[in-house]
Order: C-alpha cells, then structure tokens, then sequence
C-alpha cells in the first residue's frame, strides 16, 4: 500500500511517500526542506514532487499519514489541513502521530513499543540509551518527550524552558539528546546531542501507523498537539478611543 507521510511541526517541511506491506515499511521518495517561513509555500509542491519521483498519482495513494506536533501553530496547521484536504478529497483514511515520536524512535536504537503502549517512567530502558527529544518551540522554549532504550515514550510531550526540561532529563536519567530544539539549547541542557536525527522521520512516522494501516482502520481526525495557545487570538473586547 502506498501512503503518503507529512509533516511541518518544525522548521523542517516534509512530504515522503512510502510502502507499507506485510514485511515492513519502506522508503519509496522523499522531500524534506527546512524553512520556518515558508511551510505553506513548500508543503503541496513537495507533495507532487514525491508522488513524480515515485511515478504514482494520488489516485494510487492507500492512506495520509501526518505528524500531529506539538508544534507552533501556523506551521502545523498547514501539515494538518493538507493531509484532512486530501484525504476527504480522495476519499482516504487519514492517522495522526505524535511528531516527537518520529525523532524518538530513530534515536533508540531498540525495537518500537506499539502505538499508544508507552512505557511507565520507571521501567528500563534495556540495551539502549533513554533519549531527550526536544524540537524548537520558540519564546526560548522547547516542546520535548523522553524515550527508553526500546523506542518507548516515558515522558512527555510537554513544552517548558530548557532548563525545565534538564532538570526533568536529569531525573529521568537520560544520556543523549537529539532534535533542533536539543541542538539549540545544548549549553543549557548539559547533554551530548547527536547530530541526527535532527528533525521528525517520514519512515519512523509510517511505522508508528503502519498497525492501522494494514488493519484497514477507520481514519482518524487529525487533532494537533499544539500545548499552548497559539500567539494571535482574537479581541475580546473594544477599547474606548475617548477618554
């Protein structure tokens, strides 16, 4: 089944087109560009260019895959609104995944828990390292999660300031970080920061659906993690000109 994977939870936009069969998930094209400004203006060429690169029309798509955030309101909306509109225009189940997850499980080195089995705080993290995720939430703030050595999210996803989020990495233990967010803040977070993955992984969000996927389950709607109100709200009331 071909299935298309977006994303613009962070500054990185990205669109991947992938095949989800009995034996696994695999990469058939992918565009990633990494533009805070531009997320609306890149993501739908983005979209064509996998689907030329693959030789497949949309016709031919099986399912939308998108990463639901946490991240800043404009950019995710756009990744949101583009899988909700091609998936009621072609009639497609649409499945959400954490974007954070995306970076987490790349980064473990273990095997993925199942969707929405995350691991207790306590438990071992095995044979590989626990992991800090944290992506760029602007206002000198982070959106981050935890993950154990399996791939499995102990913590989070929450935002905070950095130094919010090191003590919470020192009482969890961790060893490593990973994400623009960890690049960003390093000196404040005191950890090493390994240089990928640096922005959510089209591969590893397909793989978190892919259960969904080949059950042939409903879509879902497509709720983002924003975790905080959005900069702009509207008025709520008028000041008076004259005093």
């Amino acid at each position: 089944m071909l299935v298309l994977v977006v994303d613009s939870s962070t500054p990185a936009v990205t669109a991947a087109l992938v095949e989800v069969s009995a034996e696994g998930v695999a990469l058939r094209a992918s565009r990633c560009t990494v533009d805070a400004r531009a997320h609306g203006e890149l993501l739908a060429p983005q979209v064509e260019a996998v689907l030329a690169d693959a030789g497949a029309r949309p016709a031919d798509l099986a399912a939308i895959v998108a990463g639901l955030g946490p991240g800043p309101f404009t950019g995710l909306r756009v990744g949101l609104v583009t899988a909700a509109t091609m998936g009621q225009v072609l009639g497609l189940p649409t499945y959400g995944v954490c974007s954070l997850d995306g970076l987490g499980q790349p980064a473990s080195p273990g095997q993925p828990a199942s969707p929405g089995q995350p691991a207790s705080p306590g438990q071992s993290a095995g044979a590989g390292e626990t992991v800090l995720v944290a992506s760029d939430a602007r206002r000198r703030e982070v959106y981050w999660a935890v993950y154990d050595g399996a791939g499995r999210r102990v913590a989070g996803p929450e935002v905070a300031a950095p130094a919010v989020v090191a003590e919470r990495a020192r009482e969890l233990a961790v060893t490593v970080a990973v994400g623009d967010g960890a690049h960003r803040y390093a000196d404040v977070l005191g950890l090493p920061v390994r240089d990928e993955p640096r922005y959510p992984d089209p591969l590893a969000l397909a793989g978190l659906a892919a259960a969904r996927i080949r059950a042939g389950g409903p879509g879902e709607a497509l709720t983002p993690l924003y975790l905080r109100r959005p900069d702009a709200v509207a008025a709520t009331g008028h000041k008076p000109v004259l005093r």
